[in-house]
């Protein structure tokens, strides 16, 4: 089966606001990407892509002040199954 994927977000700053987000498909699926999950932003802004300790794709971008828009459209094929649940999988606190 394929699965629609996406999102739209909008966000009013009211200065030049620094983001991290974390927003796009894990690596793990990039096979299953029948439409990728391309950052579009209004306005266009730079986004620059890292990946952290956990292999998360994550862009870093600074909003203008006011109203920034976050968007993508992307299409997935999956088997429908479940995920796998790890019950001894640890959890961090945010702190």
């Amino acid at each position: 089966m394929q699965i629609r994927v996406g999102f739209e977000l909008s966000y009013e700053c009211p200065q030049p606001t620094p983001m991290l987000l974390m927003l796009k498909i894990h690596d793990t699926r990039a096979a299953d990407l029948v439409v990728p999950d391309h950052l579009v932003t209004v306005p266009s802004l730079p986004i620059q892509t890292y990946y952290d300790a956990f292999g998360n794709r994550c862009s870093r971008v600074v909003a203008p002040a006011g109203v920034t828009h976050f968007r993508t459209d992307a299409r997935v094929n999956d088997s429908g199954r479940p995920d796998l649940v790890v019950p001894t999988a640890r959890q961090i606190p945010v702190e």
